[in-house]
C-alpha cells in the first residue's frame, strides 16, 4: 500500500469528488496569515503597520513574548500604549488573540484594558480571546510577581558576577520561558481546572525559585486568591487555540493578521545571544506560537526605522556615540514604552535588515520614521561589515566578533525638508526618494509604505 500522496492523486480526488456531486471545500488549504515582524532590535513601529492593517482584519494575533513588547498606536489624535493586547483590539469588527506562545501577566493584562478603556477602547475584553495553552508570568497581590523579582535577582547577579547584565525589561518573561522550558510552567488551562492541583504546583514553583534565591520572599496565600479572582474574569475570554484557529483558517475566508513582538535580532535563536529576549520573535515562532502550519503562512512584512535603535547593552555596530546619535534620539523621542529607558541610536545597518530577510522571508518592507532624517546633512546607511580589512558576506554569531567588525558605509546628500506631511510617493523630496530606493534595491525587497509621523495617516503607501 502507497503512504505518499502526489500531485496526481490531488487531481483525482478532485475529480471523484466532481464525478459524485459533492463540493470540494471552498478554501481547501485554508486562509493565509499575514505577518508583521521587526527587522531589528525591536521599536520599529510594526504597531503603525499593523494599525493600518487591521482596519481591514477579521483576526489579530499575538504569538510569542509578553508584556515586555511595547507598542504605540495613535487614532483620531488619541495614544494607545499595548504590552500585551494585540494593536488590532482597536478594531472593533475584529477579534484580538493571545496566543500559546506569550507568556501573559494577568495583572498587567487586566491593567492595560482598564487603562485603554479610560481612553475610549470600550468592549476589548469581549472580542479577546486566550488560548488555552499560554503560560501564566505567577504575580503576588502587590502586583510585582516572583518572576519579576527572580528577573531583578538574575540580573543582579550577572552584574556582580560578569560585571555585565543582559539588560532584561525586567518583566519575568525570561523565567517565565525557563519554568516552561523545564516544564514545571503554569498554564491558563491549569489555572482554570482543578484550582486544588493548580495550587499545589504553584507551591512546588515557588519552592523551586525559592531554593535558587534564598531572599525570594512570597506570599503564597496572598498570590493563590489574587489568581482565583482574575481566573473568573479571565474564563469567558478562553478558549482552546488550537482549534479556534484551526476553524479560523478553514472556515470561510478571513483575514488573519499575525503581530510579531521583539524583533529579528532579539530573537533566542538569530539575535544577538546573549542580549536577546527569550523567545523566537521571527517567523518560525508564529506556527509554534499559534499552533498554524507553515501553509498558512502568506505576506511576511518587515518593519525598519529609517535609522537603528537599540534598548539594553550588546553590540550595535553603526551606533553613533555624538551629535548625531543624541539628534536621532531626540528627534526621534527614542524612549521605550515598555522600560523608559533611552534608546540607543545609530545610522540604517543594512546588514542586520538583509540577514532578517534571510530568515523571515520577507515579501515586504515598511520603513518608518524617515521625517526624523529630514535636518540632517548627510545620511549614512551600513552596506556591509569588515573583519581584518575583509569583507564577510555573514552576520557573526558571536558578539566578541560583532564589537570589532568595522562598517562600511554608503553616504547620501541629506533632503534639508519637512516630509511629515507628504501623503504619496510624490510628495517626498527626490532625495529621499533616491534613498529609499537605495535601501530597497539593497535588500532586494520592495518598500510597500514609507512612515513620515506618528499617526495612521503619516503612513505613505507605496503600491
Amino acid at each position: 500500500m502507497s503512504l505518499t500522496w502526489s500531485a496526481k492523486d490531488h487531481k483525482n480526488s478532485n475529480q471523484g469528488a466532481a464525478a459524485t456531486g459533492q463540493k470540494r471545500p471552498r478554501n481547501e488549504f485554508g486562509n493565509k496569515v499575514t505577518v508583521v515582524l521587526g527587522a531589528q532590535w525591536g521599536d520599529e513601529g510594526k504597531g503603525k503597520v499593523v494599525d493600518l492593517l487591521a482596519t481591514e482584519a477579521d483576526f489579530v494575533c499575538r504569538c510569542q513574548g509578553g508584556n515586555n513588547a511595547g507598542h504605540t498606536v495613535v487614532v483620531d489624535g488619541k495614544e494607545y500604549d499595548f504590552h500585551l493586547l494585540p494593536s488590532g483590539i482597536i478594531n472593533p469588527k475584529s477579534i484580538s488573540l493571545i496566543g500559546n506562545g506569550v507568556v501573559i501577566h494577568l495583572p498587567g493584562l487586566f491593567e492595560e484594558g482598564d487603562k485603554n478603556d479610560k481612553k475610549g477602547l470600550k468592549g476589548w475584553d469581549k472580542r479577546l480571546i486566550v488560548s488555552d495553552r499560554a503560560h501564566i508570568v505567577c504575580h503576588v497581590f502587590t502586583v510585582f510577581d516572583f518572576h519579576q523579582i527572580v528577573d531583578g535577582l538574575q540580573e543582579s547577579e550577572r552584574q556582580a558576577q560578569e560585571g555585565k547584565n543582559i539588560g532584561t525589561t525586567k518583566k519575568g518573561i525570561g523565567p517565565a520561558y525557563s519554568s516552561k522550558a523545564s516544564r514545571t510552567g503554569l498554564r491558563v488551562c491549569d489555572l482554570l481546572g482543578d484550582f486544588k492541583d493548580f495550587s499545589t504546583r504553584f507551591k512546588n514553583l515557588v519552592r523551586q525559585y525559592q531554593s535558587m534565591y534564598p531572599s525570594l520572599e512570597v506570599d503564597v496565600e496572598d498570590q493563590l486568591k489574587q489568581l482565583k479572582e482574575y481566573a473568573e474574569r479571565l474564563r469567558p475570554m478562553v478558549r482552546d487555540g488550537v482549534y479556534y484557529m484551526y476553524e479560523a483558517l478553514h472556515g470561510p475566508p478571513k483575514k488573519i493578521l499575525v503581530e510579531g513582538a521583539n524583533a529579528a535580532l532579539l530573537d533566542i535563536d538569530f539575535g544577538t545571544y546573549p542580549f536577546v529576549t527569550s523567545s523566537n520573535c521571527t517567523v518560525g515562532g508564529v506556527c509554534t506560537g499559534l499552533g498554524i502550519p507553515p501553509l498558512n503562512i502568506g505576506d511576511v512584512f518587515g518593519v525598519s526605522k529609517a535609522y537603528t535603535t537599540r534598548v539594553g547593552i550588546g553590540a550595535f555596530p553603526t551606533e553613533q556615540l555624538n551629535a548625531v546619535g543624541e539628534l536621532l534620539q531626540t528627534r526621534g523621542h527614542e524612549v521605550g514604552v515598555t522600560t523608559g529607558r533611552k534608546r540607543r541610536c545609530g545610522w540604517l545597518d543594512l546588514v542586520i535588515v538583509r540577514y532578517a530577510h534571510m530568515i523571515n522571508g520577507f515579501t515586504a518592507i515598511a520603513l518608518t520614521k524617515l521625517d526624523i532624517l529630514d535636518v540632517l546633512d548627510e545620511i549614512k546607511v551600513g552596506i556591509a561589515y569588515k573583519l581584518n580589512g575583509k569583507r564577510i558576506p555573514h552576520f557573526p554569531a558571536n558578539m566578541d566578533v560583532l564589537h570589532k567588525v568595522e562598517v562600511e558605509y554608503e553616504t547620501f546628500p541629506g533632503w534639508k525638508t519637512d516630509t511629515s506631511a507628504a501623503r504619496k510617493w510624490n510628495d517626498l523630496p527626490s532625495k529621499a526618494q533616491n534613498y529609499i530606493r537605495f535601501i530597497e534595491n539593497h535588500i532586494g525587497v520592495p518598500i510597500k509604505w514609507v512612515g513620515v509621523g506618528k499617526s495612521r495617516e503619516c503612513m505613505i503607501q507605496m503600491f
